[in-house]
């Protein structure tokens, strides 16, 4: 089992990933270059380990070859988005045999429309997605991604997260959309990596954290997310190489 991340800062603590991992969110937040790649990995890992299928959704709508060897073992399962039937039957099948999905898309495939469902939030919001897998969302275009692009980014999440067995992480560069108060309730785990720009999470720490360090924050497993007491640490995540 591929639970261990890393250690926590200050103890000798090893900060290893739990069962509670698998159907609660997780945000990974920070600049590029601060490892959420690399931390984000290590849990498809677990979330893979535990038998659980995963779709990868990559807005930076990547070519195969432009993506991380890490990502590249056995359970690697490349497909672009687009709009055709072609599509609809390939991915169909991955679904149905329940393999894990590393889904290219372009952000612009999303309406821009309050009340417009596209054919991409339809094709993500499947039942049997919905049921049977766990979500990476990996907008590494910030400002030209996933929130920018749906109008109601917001209230989407939340239905989203409201309708799903399993959880999802969410890998961004700081955006003030994550200062909001209802966006941060969706998140039991929080990463947040080196941030120049001090006005997210208020911390000045975070502008001067190197690779693969983050201030992690997480919810005691209470019932109730609102009154549940957030405990917070420094951790070094290991780093993952995955070779062929």
């Amino acid at each position: 089992m591929r639970d261990k991340l890393g250690k926590y800062l200050g103890t000798i603590d090893t900060h290893k990933l739990k069962e509670r991992t698998l159907y609660y969110n997780t945000l990974i937040l920070a600049e590029e270059g601060a490892g959420k790649t690399n931390l984000a990995c290590k849990i498809r890992n677990f979330v893979i380990d535990n038998g659980v299928p995963t779709l990868y959704m990559d807005f930076a709508n990547s070519h195969e070859d432009e993506i991380e060897l890490r990502y590249k073992d056995e359970h690697f399962n490349y497909i672009r988005f687009e709009e055709s039937e072609e599509f609809d039957a390939a991915f169909g099948k991955l679904i149905k045999e329940k393999k894990h999905i590393y889904l290219a898309v372009d952000p612009n495939y999303f309406s821009n429309k309050r009340d417009a469902k596209s054919k991409l939030t339809q094709t993500i919001w499947q039942q049997e997605l919905l049921d049977n897998y766990y979500h990476f969302f990996h907008d590494i275009e910030n400002l030209n991604g996933f929130y920018s692009k749906f109008e109601d980014f917001l209230l989407y999440m939340l239905g989203f997260a409201n309708q799903q067995k399993y959880g999802f992480t969410f890998l961004a560069q700081p955006h003030s959309t994550f200062e909001n108060q209802q966006v941060k309730l969706l998140f039991s785990f929080l990463y947040l990596g080196k941030c120049s720009n001090l006005n997210y999470y208020n911390t000045g720490r975070l502008k001067s954290l190197q690779k693969n360090r983050f201030f992690h924050q997480y919810r005691t497993a209470y019932k109730t997310v609102v009154f549940s007491d957030i405990k917070s640490n420094f951790v070094d995540i290991d780093e993952y190489i995955f070779e062929e």
